[in-house]
């Protein structure tokens, strides 16, 4: 029985027969582009706008699934991308993170992906299957004309234990659903993969 397909890699280029200095043609568009950020920001954008969750019951008790739901990523400070190269890295210890871009002409950023970490100052040194979608999300951008301002932000008031902050993740993640999360992907015809 054959393997079923798996999700092709729109920015995977053939090896040029004999021109070797011609650029490979491009299989994502401007347009189409544009399209997967709008889409992605139609669902975002009440979530940026809105100060808390929706809760179906109130409680006198905030949980901290429900406290994490309701932090607003844009109140954190953003950092470049490249900040781990800094000789100080300004967060240290457990965190979750928030990696985002900001088109030209949409009213609110776009959220790319949402991790957590054990030690925020060295989680982005090592490999990351988000920094190669990022990669290739900038390199598309450039190469269709697009504006590309990403950034990621930190937030360190989560519990150091592992497993409370992957629940912690895992409710952000179904609450945003971010492209670049292996969960989301799907949704959104994420073009954007590591090898």
């Amino acid at each position: 029985m054959p393997s079923p397909p798996r999700q092709g890699n729109l920015f995977e280029q053939p090896a040029p027969a004999s021109h070797e200095n011609e650029p490979a043609e491009w299989a994502l568009n401007e347009q189409q582009l544009q399209s997967w950020q709008e889409r992605i920001h139609s669902f975002q954008s009440p979530l940026f706008e809105s100060d808390s969750p929706r809760q179906e019951q109130s409680s006198l008790f905030v949980s901290e699934e429900a406290e994490a739901a309701g932090v607003q990523p844009l109140s954190l400070k953003p950092l470049p991308l490249s900040f781990w190269r800094w000789p100080q890295s300004p967060h240290q210890g457990a965190a979750l993170y928030w990696v985002m871009d900001r088109p030209a002409g949409l009213k609110h950023p776009i959220l790319l992906y949402i991790g957590e970490t054990m030690a925020a100052d060295r989680r982005w040194k090592g490999e990351h299957d988000c920094k190669a979608y990022l990669a290739a999300y900038q390199e598309a951008c450039v190469h269709c004309g697009l504006s590309c301002r990403t950034s990621i932000r930190f937030w360190g008031d989560v519990p150091r234990a592992t497993k409370a902050r992957r629940q912690l993740e895992q409710t952000l993640i179904r609450r945003w659903q971010p492209p670049f999360n292996k969960e989301t992907r799907d949704r959104w015809a994420t073009p954007f993969q590591a090898d």
